[in-house]
């Protein structure tokens, strides 16, 4: 991706982020997911008093999108009010969820500045288990 269409979809992410429902952590995160297409989804963390029910704002971004017909992406950008070199990545649960659908996007994470990093998903989860190696 052009260093153009990941600042905009930062500032996406930065504004569904605004809409995140966090009274437990008072951590609000938003996300952006790009299909094959080129149609971007958006979604922030929506916390539970049962923490459990938590959801992240990367899978309601997948989510919404799945549930529009989309079930191809190339990138996801998530952002967080982490900031300096650590940013927060997508957790273990998100990270399986983002392979399950999107093992070859590039995941793009920023801080509320606009600095980012991008990772693989093979970075983010080596030794993968999916759908390219469920039945191999």
């Amino acid at each position: 991706m052009k260093k153009e269409e990941i600042h905009e979809l930062i500032e996406k992410a930065k504004l569904v982020r605004e809409k995140a429902y966090a009274p437990y952590s008072n951590y609000k995160v938003g996300a952006c997911v790009v299909t094959s297409t080129g149609k971007v989804f958006s979604g922030c963390n929506v916390e539970n008093a049962s923490y459990g029910g938590a959801i992240c704002a990367e899978r309601v971004a997948i989510t919404k999108a799945i549930s529009e017909g989309e079930k191809s992406f190339k990138a996801i950008v998530v952002v967080s009010q982490s900031a300096g070199k650590a940013k927060t990545a997508p957790c273990g649960f998100c990270r399986q969820f983002i392979y399950e659908f999107a093992s070859e996007a590039e995941v793009i994470t920023s801080d509320l500045e606009g600095n980012y990093q991008i990772f693989s998903m093979e970075t983010l989860l080596p030794h993968a288990f999916g759908p390219k190696n469920l039945f191999k």
